[in-house]
């Protein structure tokens, strides 16, 4: 069916409506079953409401009249759908996605209703695959913009129960992936569990419990692919919930079917990535589960048991990786040779880990990996270069293990064979050998000299390379020329060319950080031997520049952190923030001091742009916004401004104490309240005496917090009584 472009009569449609106080007759033509006219409400009434026609009483008028009409487009739609209309459906959905992402609260209780109907449709197998990722995607936004309207209307549950099946759904191999619905289930999944974890992670835990034993092993699939996605997102809860999940995942590890244990083992591999340090007291019961998964048929299943040895040894010492490392050698060293190329790339990560947790107890194996090595240093193939990178990275671990002593004799030719591949044009190669270069320069010190003619000019020409950045410009305006034209939340839309697309290529960036990091080694570890080589002129030319510099920086951060919507970028910005006044100290803070307190104290009070509660939802006090891990960088700047500051930070901590102590009350997370103990800890230690005149009002809570079911909190409150102690003088005694 085409819909546009629309004749006579939809005009005067359009026309009526505009002047029609009721929309009755509008929404007869919705429910009549006119498919024609329903999509040109929804594109009308959009027009209407993102461009804010008639000012704000007409946008109010607007979004009410909206609300109204929802029941009626979600109508034209399922009718479209049964006769098997769907590209009006896309449409309403594509106009969804728009209204969400809106600042402003459009959909108030109608997002029950549209929701309902999303889930109806990703979980109806009959339709296309398109369709049913553009319902799936529906739920995914709204788990990013609106994830505290989701809590109100309590539809994380119904969602869930929904999605996690559709993990277990089978995929036709001719189907693109990218729509595949259990590949798309399993991101919105994880964007839930990223945004509102508390809420996410029972009902999957529940799933996965129940699913684990089930008869059909895509559903043993999904019950470990769905404590993997959440892994990042929930993994303070998954932290508490260790045990359990373990058996699930290594209960999986061990199933007949090949599927099932490659799920099991990507599991394993987010639990080593992000739930660390407590996964690593587990190593006795899920190493040797690791190690037999090695063995498994399943090159897939093999490749993702690398990943999960690597991530896993990441963390661990030499004492606790010893037990498992001539068995687990053994397995790596036979791989490095007859396996395929991505699984020799994936061994040679995980051999890496393995000598960084050894250390001088790889010595034993450091000289056949090292000959292993020169044959994949030498490669030229465009499809070997990876291999290369991870070979030349995986000599300088070997080197960092064993030492100068064993090192420097046969070092000459694995040097020059990563300057040679200077010459084949493959970023990632670049990047992997700046990384070897400094790992050389730190274990011979001064004997680097030598090389650094070579390799000095080789990083600085990676610095000097171009960033790579990419903005894509529409010439014209599609959106006028396809009718849908004022589908867009930007007033201005058509004021300036449109940007379609913004692009950087991080292997660039990638590889002029480590050419960074390595002339920074290169001046740290070969002293005087550096000093003829010149500093960074054209980055920072003078206290001028730098000066420029961070005026810019500074001015950026801040106004994110009152102004940004998005509370990860707002953490990162806190963060960067502390970075800066903890190196560069209280000189550097000064001009900044004023705008820098008033920005904490935004956050501390919950009043930035990032934690504004949309008008459309209602969260209560025992059910805070806040982020933990935004709070937790907010809760950093206290004591680097303290440190930077001293005894002079009393007058600017008289204002931050009350906000800050508002995260310790009672009905407060243990997260939160630890978070304030740490925070309270790190600030006496750095500011001083001041400390005393808060001793009376904070001792009660660290006493409580000492008593703490929670370690981190307990640990956290022995630390900060330490401080009080120390610094508080005898109000503290």
């Amino acid at each position: 069916m085409t819909v546009l472009p629309f004749g006579d009569a939809a005009v005067m449609m359009l026309w009526e409506f505009d002047n029609d106080d009721d929309g009755e007759r509008i929404k007869g033509e919705c429910n009549s079953g006119n498919t024609t006219s329903g999509v040109v409400v929804i594109v009308h009434m959009t027009n209407l409401i993102l461009n804010g026609c008639g000012g704000r009483e007409g946008l109010c008028w607007i979004k009410v009249k909206f609300r109204d009409f929802i029941p009626s487009i979600l109508n034209v739609s399922r009718q479209c759908l049964a006769s098997g209309e769907e590209d009006v459906a896309i449409i309403a959905f594509e106009i969804f996605d728009e209204l969400i992402e809106s600042p402003a609260p459009l959909l108030g209780d109608s997002v029950k209703s549209i929701v309902q109907f999303s889930l109806e449709v990703c979980s109806t197998q009959s339709l296309e695959p398109n369709t049913r990722h553009q319902a799936i995607q529906i739920i995914s936004w709204l788990a990013k913009y609106k994830s505290s309207t989701l809590k109100k209307h309590k539809l994380v549950m119904p969602i869930l129960h929904v999605l996690c099946p559709l993990l277990a759904e089978s995929t036709n191999e001719n189907d693109d992936d990218d729509l595949a619905p259990d590949r798309a289930a399993a991101e919105v999944i994880d964007t839930m569990a990223l945004n509102i974890p508390k809420q996410v992670f029972p009902p999957v835990f529940e799933f996965a419990s129940v699913s684990y034993q089930n008869a059909n092993p895509k559903f043993r699939e999904a019950s470990v692919t769905a404590l993997g996605v959440i892994s990042e997102g929930c993994l303070e809860l998954m932290k508490t919930k260790l045990e359990p999940i373990l058996h699930i995942v290594l209960a999986a590890l061990r199933d007949p079917e090949q599927m099932v244990r490659g799920a099991a083992s990507f599991a394993l591999g987010q639990f080593a990535e992000y739930l660390q340090p407590e996964i690593v007291s587990h190593y006795e019961s899920v190493l040797p589960c690791i190690l037999n998964a090695l063995e498994d048929a399943s090159d897939e299943v093999k490749e993702k048991s690398y990943y999960a040895l690597a991530a896993f040894c990441e963390n661990m010492g030499e004492e606790e990786i010893l037990p498992f490392l001539d068995p687990l050698m053994g397995r790596l060293l036979a791989a490095l040779q007859n396996s395929s190329r991505i699984l020799k790339e994936t061994c040679m990560s995980a051999i890496g880990s393995m000598a960084s947790a050894a250390e001088q107890a790889f010595i034993p194996y450091a000289e056949r990996v090292l000959e292993l090595m020169k044959n994949f240093m030498v490669l030229t193939n465009d499809e070997d270069l990876r291999s290369r990178a991870r070979a030349t990275e995986l000599v300088g671990m070997v080197a960092m293990s064993v030492g100068k002593t064993r090192m420097e004799p046969i070092l000459p030719p694995y040097i020059e064979a990563a300057i040679s591949g200077f010459g084949l044009e493959y970023s990632e190669l670049r990047e992997y050998t700046h990384g070897f270069f400094g790992n050389v320069a730190e274990i011979l010190g001064d004997n680097f000299a030598q090389y650094l003619p070579h390799v000095v000019p080789l990083a600085f020409s990676s610095c000097n390379l171009d960033d790579g950045s990419a903005i894509d410009i529409d010439e014209c305006d599609d959106e006028i020329a396809n009718g849908f034209e004022g589908v867009s939340s930007d007033d201005e839309a058509h004021d300036e060319p449109r940007v379609r697309n913004i692009s950087i290529r991080t292997g660039v960036l990638d590889e002029k950080a480590a050419a960074t990091q390595a002339l920074g080694i290169f001046a740290q570890h070969t002293t005087i031997s550096y000093a003829p080589y010149p500093l960074l002129e054209l980055l920072f030319e003078g206290a001028a520049k730098a000066k420029e510099v961070l005026d810019t920086v500074m001015d950026i951060f801040i106004k994110t952190m009152v102004e940004d919507d998005d509370k990860e970028v707002v953490a990162q910005a806190c963060t960067n923030v502390a970075d800066i006044i903890r190196d560069y100290g209280y000189a550097t803070l000064e001009p900044y001091l004023p705008k820098l307190v008033h920005a904490t104290l935004l956050l501390l009070q919950e009043k930035s742009a990032c934690q504004e509660v949309e008008s459309d939802s209602e969260i209560d006090d025992e059910d805070s916004a806040h982020d933990e891990v935004l709070m937790d960088a907010v809760s950093d700047l206290l004591p680097a401004f303290a440190k930077a500051m001293g005894a002079q930070f009393d007058s600017i901590f008289a204002q931050l104490f009350d906000p800050l102590m508002k995260f310790a009350k009672a009905f407060r997370t243990p997260q939160d309240r630890t978070m304030v103990v740490a925070c309270l800890a790190e600030v006496a230690q750095n500011m001083g005496f001041p400390i005393a005149v808060y001793v009376d009002r904070v001792m009660p809570l660290v006493l409580k917090e000492l008593a703490s079911s929670e370690a981190t909190n307990r640990r956290n409150a022995a630390f900060c009584v330490g401080e009080l102690c120390k610094n508080g003088g005898d109000s503290a005694l």
